[in-house]
């Protein structure tokens, strides 16, 4: 049996006409209904979704069009409609308009072809609707599934932040006359960015300000690896006398084997850094870090230079480092890059202006210094920001 082309339903209340017009249509190849009882077409309408067009006679007795508009606008029929009439009058084509028909052809239909290319444009029209649905369909699923995992995502990371919160250290630390304090102001539930510090041996504290490239899980992944190492050198010096967590240049070092053997292409730009409390001085190492760490002190503020590549990058390479005596009083502060993404300034030089004269031009607070650059008030931030404070009130 041959698949139909579509199907059709003739309402007239002539028998005969009807009968007439089906078979023309039946002929063409579609599955045909007829009605002669307009109630029983209306009921039949509300029942069945398979209906790809209507040919309707106008000219039906006992039918109020006006009436017949507000039950199909009830009914919500989304099925193509061709009227049919004995006459060609402007109200009765204004009629068929109203009633949203597709088509419009007056008794007897003389050209056929016209009629049946008619009804295929609408049985045509009716399948592309019906595909639209159901892509819109597939569309609200796919959309509710996605925000299932979503929200799952959401809690996981929600999930990984809070693991991470929990590996930074106490806020602050105090060691004598220095105060250790930080702060991490993600861009997304995980930061790429980390700090730590860590007594090490009766006299000494190492520290890190480590900036991982990209963002999300797997750069919160790479600043546990940088945690873990520093906690195992840690071990290290206490149960084997092994001195690399004394050496800023040994651990970066370290730090730039071990995110290359990740081989996930991640690297990091770091500062490391050994406050020496009973000669304070402090030794320490740039790896590509920006902006550079900033000593205030009663001489005014200024840069701490050094130069060295970023850790995880090239498996040669070397760093420097630096042994200064520090003021009987002063503050320490270490960023990420992320700070640079707020400062006003367009270009990275007059960034880097800016940011040394707000240590300048600010007290020695470190909460001074958040407010002043608006950190304790932003919600979302372009990229991970990071800060670690070390101060000494002589």
């Amino acid at each position: 049996m041959m698949e139909s082309k579509g199907y059709v339903l003739v309402i007239d209340d002539d028998a005969a006409r009807a009968a007439a017009l089906a078979e023309i249509v039946s002929a063409a190849g579609y599955r045909t209904d007829v009605y002669t009882d307009v109630n029983a077409a209306y009921h039949f309408l509300d029942n069945n979704e398979d209906l790809d067009v209507i040919l309707c006679e106008l000219d039906l007795e006992d039918v109020s069009w006006v009436e017949a508009r507000r039950s199909l606008r009830d009914l919500d029929l989304q099925i193509p409609a061709i009227i049919f009439s004995d006459r060609a009058e402007v109200d009765k084509m204004m009629t068929a308009l109203r009633l949203g028909a597709s088509d419009f052809f007056v008794r007897p239909v003389e050209d056929t072809d016209a009629l049946l290319k008619s009804i295929e444009r609408c049985v045509r029209q009716r399948q592309l609707r019906r595909e639209l649905q159901e892509s819109r369909k597939r569309l609200e699923r796919a959309n509710i599934e996605l925000r299932g995992t979503v929200k799952m995502l959401e809690q996981d990371q929600q999930a990984g932040r809070q693991v991470q919160l929990r590996m930074l250290p106490a806020s602050p630390m105090v060691r004598g006359e220095y105060v250790f304090s930080h702060t991490v102001i993600p861009s997304l539930y995980l930061s790429g960015d980390f700090t730590d510090y860590f007594i090490v041996g009766e006299h000494h504290v190492t520290f890190f300000m480590a900036d991982v490239s990209g963002h999300g899980s797997s750069s919160a992944f790479a600043t546990v690896l940088l945690k873990n190492l520093f906690a195992r050198k840690r071990s290290d010096y206490l149960r084997r006398s092994d001195d690399t967590i004394l050496s800023p240049v040994a651990m970066l070092k370290r730090a730039n084997k071990e995110l290359l053997g990740l081989e996930v292409g991640k690297f990091a730009t770091m500062v490391v850094g050994l406050l020496d409390t009973a000669a304070n001085t402090l030794r320490y190492s740039v790896a590509g870090h920006l902006p550079q760490p900033v000593l205030v002190s009663s001489e005014g503020a200024r840069y701490l230079r050094g130069e060295g590549s970023a850790v995880g990058i090239m498996e040669d390479a070397s760093y420097e480092e630096h042994l200064i005596d520090l003021p009987q009083r002063f503050m320490l502060a270490l960023f990420s890059d992320g700070i640079l993404e707020i400062l006003p300034p367009q270009n990275l030089i007059e960034k880097e202006k800016y940011f040394l004269k707000v240590f300048e031009d600010t007290a020695e607070s470190p909460e001074e210094i958040v407010t002043r650059l608006g950190l304790d008030h932003v919600e979302t931030a372009p990229d991970d920001i990071a800060a670690l404070f070390i101060s000494k009130r002589g």
